[in-house]
């Protein structure tokens, strides 16, 4: 993993134990005064989590985990983010996402979208499929140069 991913994965590991410490307390001290707020700020902390591990894990599987919570992620922070703005009286208390993550300035907004364009740059096997598939096209564009030679010959 390069450097920009470490940092990736250190930032959603920050965001995981902040949001399930602040949804822990939310929940257990005062769940009734906001419980959409601070169920949604329990499903943040559970979706943190997730991407955390997936980022860090190998293999195709954990590679499309990462995306699905990452989207997923995004579009929380989208749809939580503008009803909060719209109709706040749904959340009299902020959650992890609402405000667009204002409260964690405004990096669950920000996070998703770095954490989608290093899973699109960083395909796992992609190093490996490369040259692969480059020895394959010379491979075929070799084999094309016989054929073309066998029938100039004929």
């Amino acid at each position: 993993m390069s450097g920009v991913g470490r940092v990736l994965v250190a930032v959603y590991a920050v965001l995981a134990l902040a949001a399930t410490g602040r949804s822990f307390v939310q929940i257990v001290q005062r769940y009734d005064e906001a419980p959409l707020a601070y169920t949604l700020s329990a499903l943040a902390a559970a979706v943190y989590i997730v991407a955390t591990v997936a980022l860090l894990r190998p293999g195709r599987t954990w590679y499309r985990v990462a995306w699905a919570t990452i989207v997923f992620e995004f579009a929380g922070v989208v749809v939580v983010g503008a009803l909060s703005v719209v109709r706040p009286d749904l959340f009299p208390d902020d959650t992890v996402w609402s405000w667009f993550g204002r409260g964690y300035l405004f990096i669950p907004f920000v996070l998703p979208l770095l954490g989608m364009w290093w899973l699109a740059t960083h395909r796992p096997d992609a190093d490996a499929a490369a040259p692969a598939g480059r020895a394959a096209s010379v491979a075929r564009a070799a084999s094309a140069d016989r054929d073309a030679s066998a029938e100039g010959r004929s």
